[in-house]
C-alpha cells in the first residue's frame, strides 16, 4: 500500500515546530561554531592583535602579515614543501595502499574479518597513542628498528629522515581509512558487471581497472577530497613528536604555534590559517561542483 506524505502545509503546529527546530538549530551551531571562527580569522588576519590587548586596540595592517609570511617567515616555505611531500606520499602510496588491501579482503580470503579489524585498527586510535606507538619503534636507544638493524638513528630528532619515518606512522594509519571507504565501495558495485567482464574473457586485473574502478567514480572523489584535507591539516602526530620543529613543520603546526605559542601573534597565526583554508576550499569547491553538475 503506497503511503501519502504531507506536505508542509499539512503538518500539524507541533509537526512544523519541530522541524523548523531540526533546521535551525544545527544550521545555527553550524555557523556559530565553524563559519563565525572561520571569518573572525580571515578579519584577524588583516591586523596586528596579539590575542592578549584589547579588541578596542586591534589595528589594521592591511596584507603585511601575508607579505611577512611569504618574505620574512623562515618556516612557511620548509612546512608549504613537506605538506606537498604529505600529500604525495598519502596519495601514491598510503591511497594505492588502502585501495589493494580492500580488494584482497573483497575477495574474501580467509580470516577476512581479522585483517579488516587489524588493518582498521589504528584509525580509532587516537593520534598521541600512535606517536606513542611508533616511539616504541623508533626511539634511538630503546626502539625495535634500531635493535633489529643495530644502528643509533636518531629517527625522530635527525631532519634528515623524521619527516619520512612520521610519513609511515601516517601512511600506517590513513591506508586503513581508505581501505574502509573502498570497501565499502566494492560492495556497492553490481555483481553483474563483474560476471559480464568475466564472460568476455576480462582478467581480474582488467575487470578491476577498466570496470569496477570507473564505477566507483563517487568514492574516489571522496577518497581524493579526504586525503588532500588530511595531508593539509596534518598535526596531531606531528605535534606529539616535537610540536612541529626541526624538519618537521607543517602549516598546521605553524598556525598553532603562533596562536597559542610563546609569542602569541594572532593576526599572524589568523593569516596562515586563512592560507590554509584558501587552499583546502579550492578542493572542496571542485569537488561540490563535480557532484551538483551529475545531480
Amino acid at each position: 500500500m503506497a503511503r501519502k506524505y504531507k506536505g508542509i502545509d499539512q503538518l500539524s503546529t507541533r509537526d512544523k515546530v519541530v522541524v523548523g527546530l531540526m533546521v535551525v538549530v544545527p544550521t545555527a551551531l553550524v555557523l556559530w561554531l565553524v563559519w563565525v571562527p572561520a571569518i573572525g580569522s580571515v578579519l584577524l588576519s588583516f591586523t596586528n592583535w596579539d590575542g592578549i590587548g584589547p579588541l578596542s586596540g586591534i589595528k589594521s595592517v592591511g596584507f603585511k602579515n601575508y607579505v611577512d609570511i611569504a618574505t620574512i617567515y623562515p618556516p612557511f616555505w620548509p612546512a608549504i614543501q613537506h605538506n606537498l611531500i604529505w600529500l604525495a606520499v598519502m596519495f601514491f602510496i598510503a591511497t594505492p595502499l588502502g585501495m589493494f588491501l580492500a580488494v584482497l579482503i573483497d575477495k574474501g580470503v580467509r580470516g577476512t574479518r581479522f585483517y579488516q579489524t587489524s588493518i582498521y585498527l589504528p584509525v580509532v586510535l587516537s593520534l598521541a597513542l600512535v606517536g606513542f606507538i611508533w616511539q616504541l619503534i623508533y626511539s634511538r636507544d630503546q626502539g625495535l628498528l634500531n635493535a633489529i638493524t643495530g644502528g643509533t638513528t636518531d629517527w625522530y630528532g635527525d631532519p634528515s629522515v623524521n619527516l619520512w619515518a612520521v610519513l609511515v606512522a601516517a601512511t600506517w594509519r590513513h591506508s586503513g581509512y581508505i581501505m574502509l571507504l573502498y570497501l565499502a565501495g566494492l560492495k556497492g558495485v553490481d555483481p553483474s558487471l563483474r560476471e559480464a567482464a568475466k564472460v568476455d574473457g576480462a582478467t581480474d586485473r582488467q575487470t578491476f581497472f577498466q570496470v569496477v574502478f570507473p564505477v566507483m567514480r563517487p568514492i574516489n572523489l571522496i577518497v581524493l577530497v579526504v586525503t588532500f584535507i588530511e595531508s593539509l591539516r596534518a598535526f596531531d602526530l606531528v605535534w606529539v613528536i616535537n610540536r612541529g620543529r626541526n624538519g618537521l613543520e607543517l602549516i598546521s603546526t605553524l598556525v598553532t604555534q603562533n596562536v597559542v605559542g610563546e609569542a602569541s601573534r594572532i593576526g599572524f597565526g589568523s593569516a596562515l590559517a586563512t592560507i590554509m583554508l584558501a587552499i583546502s576550499s579550492v578542493l572542496v569547491v571542485g569537488y561540490l561542483r563535480i557532484v551538483m553538475k551529475e545531480e
